[in-house]
């Protein structure tokens, strides 16, 4: 039986940023940000609809002028998936983009001008049922909180952020959700770690700047795990210098690797070694890249050699493995009559994956256990 360790999630409030429930054990959403110009309409729909078409639950959009907020009103008439404006400084732009049907201001109340200003906002945002995100990043510190602290630590980002959530609690306002991210892996976890001890709001988390498609994943990986595991976090986004597809995609494989959300296939496939009976590393990136359309979860083992692969495929829905010139082959833990000729793997193993994905659509057909 595959074991899986129990992860107790942080008690927090519900919010809903469109249709997307947020906190209270809601399953966690994952998000990206457009990299277009907001004012290209055309590309950044595109863009929109490419990441949701791989399971992006949100999109963030900038929104820096009131040109891009007129863009804005577009954008969101066509997006598939809620939309969060991201705006910083100018309380006119948020006032704008909340009438045009906002799903979520991502706005610092204390950077958006006097009293009068941030109370326009957030009543606006009441009136319309939109949550705020407080977004607190350690490489923009207020000067005073550098002064202070030296060096962003994770005091000085919890104390930035406190002070945000201070301004919407004095205008009794509680739907907001909160992220104080870093570059740094360590400061990002304990920072998000003593936030989650003084508020009830859902936490957004990201390790930012994170990197390039590789070192970022990594990064993400493993500081958004440790605190994923600790039951911290209710929504995420992987920031990675790449498209924002990968952002979604490497989103989804962390929560997966955890066993805390699934969608799409979950691979399990050997390193390869000198008792592979084929090519375990070329069959695996080929099928990956042909059933990224599949959503519905399951686990698929690719073993190169007969001392792993049985055991493997008695706990995935679909198994192989290796053997000289065909191949065993396993559906639900049983091994099938019939074996796989090792030249044809790929385009055979397609088939046969489609079709029983098929059956788990329609049958529910549970995973054989040991």
């Amino acid at each position: 039986m595959t074991y899986t360790p129990p992860i107790q999630r942080r008690p927090s409030r519900r919010i809903y940023v469109g249709n997307i429930p947020i906190g209270d054990g809601a399953p966690i959403a994952v998000q990206s940000m457009t990299n277009t110009e907001t004012t290209d309409v055309a590309a950044t729909v595109k863009q929109i609809q490419a990441i949701a078409n791989v399971g992006a639950d949100l999109v963030r959009v900038s929104v820096p002028t009131m040109d891009a907020a007129e863009a804005f009103r577009l954008i969101k008439e066509q997006s598939p998936i809620p939309v969060v404006a991201d705006i910083h400084f100018d309380y006119r732009i948020a006032l704008k983009v909340a009438e045009y049907g906002a799903d979520c201001l991502r706005i610092n109340p204390g950077n958006i001008g006097n009293e009068e200003r941030i109370r326009a906002v957030v009543d606006a945002a009441r009136d319309r049922n939109i949550p705020i995100r407080i977004g607190v990043n350690g490489g923009s510190l207020e000067r005073e909180l550098q002064e202070k602290y030296g060096e962003p630590t994770p005091a000085a980002l919890v104390e930035s952020a406190m002070r945000h959530v201070d301004i919407l609690d004095r205008l009794n306002f509680h739907d907001f959700k909160v992220s104080v991210k870093a570059s740094d892996v360590f400061l990002a976890v304990e920072s998000y770690r003593l936030l989650a001890q003084q508020i009830e709001q859902p936490l957004h988390l990201g390790i930012t700047e994170a990197g390039g498609m590789r070192s970022g994943a990594v990064k993400s990986a493993i500081g958004l795990g440790m605190l994923l595991a600790e039951g911290i976090g209710d929504t995420l986004r992987i920031s990675l210098a790449a498209d924002p597809v990968e952002e979604i995609k490497v989103g989804f494989d962390i929560l997966k690797s955890l066993r805390i959300r699934s969608r799409g296939i979950n691979f399990i496939a050997c390193p390869s070694c000198s008792r592979q009976e084929f090519d375990v590393i070329g069959t695996v990136n080929a099928l990956e890249q042909r059933l990224e359309d599949i959503t519905t979860p399951m686990d698929v083992s690719i073993i190169g050699c007969v001392v792993n692969g049985p055991g493997e495929a008695l706990i995935s829905h679909v198994g192989l493995a290796g053997a000289k010139n065909k191949s065993g082959f396993y559906l639900n833990g049983e091994r099938q009559k019939d074996r796989l000729d090792n030249e044809n793997l790929v385009d055979e193993l397609e088939k046969r994956i489609r079709d029983q994905v098929k059956r788990l659509s329609a049958e529910q057909i549970p995973v054989k256990q040991k």
